[in-house]
């Protein structure tokens, strides 16, 4: 990859190429349960300083952090019924970014439209809040299955990365590392703690695969003992571009979602659902919680004797922007060299005026997207129950005890859900 490349490829900030075809989706921004009415967050997307707030109204707002009249930050702004006023001068603007009220100021509707504040659009589905930052006329905001299924349960893991964004979903597209990774360095981690080794990341990968399709990328592999008529080949699991890993089985389904906050941090998501394999619905969740992953111990060493801790090391390790200049690819990486083809061309599409891959405008395709997953993957649930629970972020959820409430109801393997 020459510089060039990897400036276009890696660079999110405004007026930027990548930064451009980034905003022709809907981005998650926060949780729900974060911003009850009357509240407003701090956000920094694509390299943008916003806040995010909730009218007492109940209507969701994202708008540029400073006001447009001296720049003071709305972030410590006071939410009203129908909008957010500034605490330096208390000028007033909706959640839309029109200008309400200059107090001592002009109060003619010419007056009040010059002084506006930039806004994005803000949407709610699944617990989640998205913004839009692109053109006109936004697409709709995709109806994920994970988003929209009933009879779930549901949490939200984050963690605030210090490196870009494109060498996580690198990663997403490089299935050799689990058995190395997770499986060997997680196994002597592990071992020299005196913890549980993983059990099924061991299995050796004998043939791994790639596909296009309508939202992004399908990935696929074989392990040792295994054929093309298991799941993971089959029908696999998909990167959805451009920003998410679809991972899991039932009974636990996962987004993983990297959202580029600027050039050398990334929000990262870990959007769980879980579907009891009994099939009966769990109780229903009062708000979706969202917790903190932590990825550093009190040493300010990596955390990896977990899976997710493991991978973060490897993306910030890599440095704040991987130096793609000196890699060596081999065989292996090919599922990384078809993303960056992607990436080019949809890169190329947007710079027609086209839209890009993945991006969903009809409503009838949106009533409820499936997407391919692997689903008999955990049948009994014994090897998952470990993972879940122990090997990866989900050890550090508030619903850990009713995650495992949950698993404990799993039927026996000859009635197990196909």
């Amino acid at each position: 990859m020459t510089p060039e490349q990897q400036e276009r490829l890696t660079r999110v900030g405004p007026g930027t190429p990548m930064g451009g075809l980034l905003r022709r989706y809907w981005l998650p921004i926060a949780a729900s349960s974060e911003l009850p009415a009357g509240s407003v967050r701090p956000v920094r997307l694509l390299g943008e300083d916003l806040v995010v707030f909730r009218s007492l109204a109940g209507e969701l707002g994202v708008l540029e952090e400073h006001c447009p009249h001296r720049r003071a930050s709305l972030r410590y702004g006071c939410v009203e019924a129908d909008g957010i006023r500034c605490a330096y001068h208390g000028w007033k603007f909706s959640p839309a970014g029109r200008c309400l009220e200059i107090p001592m100021g002009p109060a003619s509707a010419e007056g009040l439209a010059h002084a506006g504040a930039t806004a994005y659009r803000a949407q709610e589905l699944g617990g989640l809040v998205f913004a839009y930052l692109g053109p006109e006329p936004a697409p709709l905001l995709p109806r994920w299955d994970l988003f929209v299924w009933e009879g779930a349960l549901r949490d939200v893991g984050r963690a605030l990365i210090p490196c870009n964004w494109l060498q996580i979903m690198e990663n997403s597209v490089d299935p050799t590392h689990l058995e190395w990774l997770h499986g060997h360095h997680l196994a002597s981690v592990r071992r020299a703690q005196g913890l549980p080794e993983p059990r099924h990341y061991r299995k050796r990968q004998i043939k791994i695969g790639f596909d296009r399709f309508r939202y992004g990328i399908v990935k696929r592999r074989i392990v040792e003992g295994g054929s093309k008529l298991d799941d993971d080949w089959k029908i696999g699991h998909p990167l959805v571009f451009p920003v998410s890993l679809r991972v899991g089985s039932d009974p636990q389904h996962r987004f993983q979602i990297r959202v580029p906050v600027d050039d050398t941090h990334t929000q990262h998501y870990w959007y769980s659902c879980w579907r009891p394999l009994d099939g009966r619905p769990p109780a229903p969740q009062a708000e979706i919680p969202v917790y903190d992953v932590p990825w550093r111990d009190e040493r300010g060493d990596f955390i990896v004797d977990y899976v997710d801790g493991q991978d973060i090391m490897t993306w910030v390790t890599q440095g704040a922007i991987a130096d793609r200049t000196r890699e060596h690819l081999a065989a292996s990486d090919r599922g990384i060299v078809l993303l960056r083809e992607l990436l080019f061309e949809q890169l190329a599409r947007v710079e027609r005026g086209l839209d890009p891959l993945g991006v969903v405008r009809d409503p009838e395709e949106n009533r409820i997207i499936d997407l391919p997953q692997e689903r008999n993957k955990y049948r009994d649930g014994e090897d998952f129950l470990a993972e879940a629970l122990d090997l990866s972020h989900v050890r550090y959820s508030p619903l850990r005890g009713e995650i495992a409430r949950l698993l404990e109801a799993r039927p026996r393997r000859s009635d197990a859900r196909p």
